[in-house]
């Protein structure tokens, strides 16, 4: 049932709204082609964030103390898990692909899998959303929404591993 609804939900989302514009008289085209020039001032826009991202990564990974982090917490969390942990405030595509790495390494079923799906599903990207969305729109002064998301991610690591200690280690060891 759910296959044929998924099918069948994008075209009918579609032909609703190109339907619904047609009898408002909305010049369709002309607002599609409005709207994809807008799109691209946004990019456009948004270009120096999204290259002071990756660079302040390339710096963290160059400068070693990711590594050193690795060693100093492995007595905490599996030493795997440090890479996600700091790019998951980040990069969402970046923290998938260690999450998908981790799993295909370890297993579905293992600790170190469920600690790691607990922290992506559990937390946000909040780099990217301050420089994505708010430089978009112009915000320059979120001094505040970044001390939240910093939080937020802090407690986000901290009742994972919690969670994940209570629910899944009694089964399995590190």
């Amino acid at each position: 049932m759910i296959e044929k609804i998924s099918l069948y939900i994008l075209p009918l989302m579609m032909l609703l709204i190109l339907s619904f514009g047609l009898i408002k008289k909305v010049p369709i085209y002309e607002e599609f082609i409005e709207g994809a020039k807008d799109g691209f001032k946004v990019s456009v826009s948004i270009i120096p964030y999204l290259v002071a991202i990756v660079v302040a990564v390339s710096m963290f990974r160059a400068s070693g103390i990711l590594e050193y982090i690795k060693n100093f917490a492995n007595n905490i969390v599996p030493p795997d898990i440090i890479p996600l942990i700091f790019t998951r405030p980040l990069s969402g595509s970046a923290t998938l692909g260690l999450f998908s790495d981790i799993v295909k390494q370890y297993g579905p079923d293992s600790y170190i899998a469920k600690l790691a799906a607990i922290m992506v599903g559990s937390s946000e990207t909040t780099f990217y959303v301050l420089a994505v969305y708010f430089g978009s729109v112009g915000i320059k002064k979120y001094r505040y929404a970044l001390l939240t998301g910093i939080i937020a991610d802090i407690t986000n690591i901290v009742l994972a591993i919690w969670v994940a200690r209570l629910f899944f280690l009694a089964n399995n060891a590190l």
